[in-house]
């Protein structure tokens, strides 16, 4: 039996939009990007119809080691030959397997992991963490960050996110992105944690300072705060390293990861923290509990995953691609003159053009140009590239030619800009 298409794909589209999701249909097909993915494999995703599309989206870092790749496949099936999900009361060999490889690649001493589903989950997590161990409620935030859509990661995110489901937990203060001194003076004696994106992607993937992340360190611990960062998109080698936050110096309290860490096969998150921090669970073990956190067949791919994206020649080529792509990108730069700044660290890139009208507009032009990419929704003006980690030169090359294609699109379409602002 097939599971790709069994269905034609214009009677996908009508049956999403009854039974799932007509708003998104209904903008889908405004932006003339119906696209209903069939086959995939590696880097490369296939519509229904046949269209060819390099994912340099990758559902946000899901996808970090490409689509359905064999190593990863391949320990799924093994697995389910012994395993199944487990029952999260009790003692798991799995779940201890997988924490004990995480606080072996995790910087300094953050040796303690609690597992989830997915990452607003590990985020709200982390929260009640901070919480409960600190006895404060405050929560430091960035102006347009996003940790997910779950009650408490909800609370710290944008407000267009969270305006409908007012009243939210109280207790969260906002500053913008990068800021030392708005970190400063929002952290005080009732702040229970500082929490950041070590790079925010809806923002935009704005870099902060070279002494940010020590500075809000060197906050946290003389205010008695926990520092947690959200590597959900960043970790797991994207950045080429492991942990974004390696590049910056410093060890926060708690890293939260999640996407990747599944091998785009099997949902899994974890919110990693130093010993002590759970002190507030040792009454109550079963104060926070997940049914399908940590499921132990996911709990095996995950180790899978960490084998692969730990290695260092893989981080290696990392670095390698990005460095290749960085040199196209500031060719491209000085050709367009709406291109204002290449936002990169790794594989993890952003680009930022002069109107917000030209991030959606890169998307619809990619999507007819061979890329699959999306701009960032808190910061419009931006497109985002997050392509597998596994690419090669060949891969490298497809991006930068398809990409100036469809930067000449919207360099002969700077008609639609205002039609697009208005939408937006």
């Amino acid at each position: 039996m097939t599971f790709v298409g069994r269905k034609d794909r214009d009677v996908v589209i009508d049956t999403f939009a009854e039974h799932v999701s007509p708003a998104k249909v209904r903008f889908f097909k405004l932006a003339g990007i119906e696209f209903v993915p069939g086959k995939r494999e590696g880097v490369w995703y296939w519509d229904l119809d046949g269209r060819k599309l390099m994912d340099c989206h990758c559902n946000g870092g899901v996808f970090n080691l490409g689509h359905r790749n064999p190593e990863v496949v391949a320990t799924l099936k093994r697995a389910l030959d012994e395993l199944d999900i487990g029952n999260h009361h009790l003692i798991s060999e799995h779940r201890a397997t997988l924490a004990e490889k995480l606080a072996e690649i995790m910087p300094g001493d953050i040796n303690r992991t609690v597992f989830g589903v997915g990452g607003g989950e590990a985020v709200d997590f982390a929260i009640k963490l901070a919480r409960g161990h600190t006895g404060r409620k405050k929560i430091v935030y960035a102006v347009g960050g996003y940790h997910g859509h779950t009650g408490l990661a909800l609370a710290a995110g944008d407000e267009q996110y969270k305006k409908p489901f007012e009243p939210l937990s109280p207790g969260f203060e906002a500053v913008p992105f990068g800021d030392i001194q708005a970190v400063e003076k929002a952290v005080d004696e009732e702040t229970a944690a500082v929490l950041f994106e070590t790079i925010p992607a809806t923002l935009g993937m704005p870099l902060p300072p070279d002494d940010f992340y020590e500075r809000v360190r060197e906050v946290c611990d003389e205010k008695g705060a926990l520092m947690i960062l959200d590597e959900v998109q960043t970790g797991l080698g994207r950045t080429g390293k492991l942990w974004c936050i390696e590049h910056y110096r410093i060890v926060p309290d708690v890293i939260v990861t999640a996407k990747g860490l599944s091998g785009g096969i099997y949902p899994i998150s974890a919110t990693c923290f130093r010993e002590g921090l759970d002190d507030f669970m040792m009454e109550n073990p079963f104060i926070h509990v997940s049914t399908f956190g940590g499921a132990e067949i996911g709990c095996v791919v995950a180790e899978k995953v960490i084998d692969m994206v730990s290695d260092s020649e893989f981080l290696g080529n990392v670095s390698k691609m990005a460095e290749k792509l960085s040199k196209g990108l500031n060719r491209l730069k000085e050709n367009f003159d709406f291109i204002d700044e290449v936002r990169q660290k790794g594989l993890f890139i952003g680009i930022r053009m002069s109107d917000r009208g030209y991030g959606p507009l890169m998307s619809i032009s990619c999507y007819h140009n061979g890329i699959l990419a999306v701009y960032a929704n808190n910061d419009t003006s931006v497109l985002q590239l997050i392509p597998p980690l596994i690419i090669e030169e060949e891969h490298v090359k497809y991006i930068l030619e398809h990409l100036e294609k469809a930067l000449s699109f919207a360099e002969q379409r700077k008609d639609l800009l205002e039609l697009i602002r208005n939408l937006l």
